[in-house]
Parts: C-alpha cells; sequence; structure tokens
C-alpha cells in the first residue's frame, strides 16, 4: 500500500513543478488550446493530457506488479523471489528518482535519452497537429492533449518512474493522476497574475522539486532496507 506521503509528494511534485510546465508546455498551451479563447478549450486540452498520465501510470503500475507476481514459483518461493524482483524494479527507480532530483537542484545534467520519447513518433500525430492547427473541431484539442502528454520532460518522467514501483495499477494509476492534477493551476491559469508568479518562484520551486524526488528516492530506498534487513 502507498502512504499518504507518497500520494501527496506526487501532487506537490505536479505543483512546485508547474514554474518549468509553463516555460515548456506554455507556448504549446497558447498555441493550441488558447487560440480557441475558450475555457472550454482548455479544459478538453488538459483532460486528455490528464487522461494519459494515468493510463501510463497504470500501465507502469501493472507492469511492476506484474513482474513481482510472475516471481512466483513455489509456495516457499514466493517471498524470497517477490522480494527479488521488488528490488530489481525499487532500486533503478528510486537511482532515476535521485538522477533528477539532482538535476532539479543543479548538480546532474538530464538525461539525454529522454529526448528519444517524443510524441511525433506517434501514428497520427501530424494528422492531429493538422487538425487543431486549422481549428477543424475543439474536440481534436483532447488527443492533442493525449499525445503531448507524451512529451519528454524530467517532471513527468519521474512521476512514471516512481509509479512502476507503486504495487499496482490503481495504484499507479492515482500516483500519476495527482501529478497531473498538480500541474493543473498554473497551466490553466497561464497568462494571469497567478501565472506570473509561479514564473517568479520558478527557481525556488526547482530546488523543492528535486527535493521531493530525491525524497521519494530515499522513501524507496527505505521501504527496500526496512523489508531486507
Amino acid at each position: 500500500m502507498q502512504s499518504d506521503f507518497n500520494y501527496m509528494s506526487m501532487f506537490l511534485l505536479g505543483l512546485l513543478g508547474s514554474g518549468h510546465c509553463l516555460g515548456m508546455c506554455g507556448p504549446l498551451v497558447i498555441a493550441f488550446p488558447g487560440s480557441y479563447a475558450r475555457q472550454k478549450a482548455h479544459v478538453i486540452y488538459h483532460s486528455g493530457r490528464l487522461i494519459t498520465y494515468t493510463l501510463v501510470g497504470a500501465f507502469l503500475g501493472a507492469v511492476g506488479h506484474g513482474l513481482v507476481r510472475l516471481s512466483v514459483l513455489t509456495p516457499q518461493e514466493t517471498l524470497l523471489w517477490a522480494g527479488r524482483i521488488q528490488i530489481a524494479i525499487s532500486l533503478p527507480v528510486a537511482l532515476f528518482l535521485l538522477i533528477l532530483g539532482l538535476h532539479r537542484l543543479g548538480f546532474l545534467k538530464e538525461p539525454q535519452w529522454m529526448a528519444e520519447a517524443a510524441p511525433q513518433r506517434l501514428p497520427g500525430y501530424r494528422t492531429v497537429l493538422s487538425r487543431v492547427l486549422n481549428r477543424q473541431g475543439i474536440g481534436w484539442l483532447f488527443p492533442m492533449g493525449m499525445m503531448l502528454g507524451l512529451l519528454p520532460c524530467g517532471l513527468s518522467y519521474g512521476a512514471f518512474a516512481r509509479a512502476l514501483a507503486a504495487g499496482s495499477p490503481v495504484q499507479g494509476a492515482w500516483m500519476t493522476a495527482l501529478f497531473g492534477l498538480g500541474t493543473l493551476p498554473a497551466l490553466m491559469l497561464l497568462g494571469t497574475g497567478a501565472g506570473a508568479l509561479w514564473q517568479r518562484f520558478r527557481s525556488q520551486a526547482e530546488i523543492i522539486t528535486g527535493l521531493i524526488m530525491i525524497g521519494m528516492a530515499v522513501s524507496l530506498l527505505a521501504d527496500l532496507w526496512t523489508a531486507f534487513s
């Protein structure tokens, strides 16, 4: 079971990382839903993005849970093999979160391989993009939001990584959904005084998000230590 600390950390990761979101996703929000000058457009676009986060979290939670379940050979070996698989999942996740956290604090560079996972590689992306840019229906913002939910981003990838060790599809989905909800206020208020406030304190928020990622990594490592000490 995930603790309230893990769920709150995911929400705060999205909320306090919103300054980064404004810099990276802000231009996209202005170019796509912002061009319709209607609040409904923003709701449709961000709904697609949140669904992608939730589905990815559920999928990764299922993968992590499935790997543990596959470790069951006999009743006597269940705990032994489940423990080994849990280490195989949680340890690299903790190290990945640690690297991303140190990147936020300015000690390390963001891994270059993350840029390879771009939504442009998805089938149908160019079609959806064309429909949105030509304003052929507000409904096209939904699949656009879903696709852009896969933008290479240290914050979202950190949330996805944590979902891998969530323990179940439901818990993984909750974790990434809470992260996505945390990003909403700043992006929905883009262009207002509140949006400018997030940008003003972006450097301080980057430090806090880095510490949150490191805290989640330490929490995973502490759970492993407790389980096998």
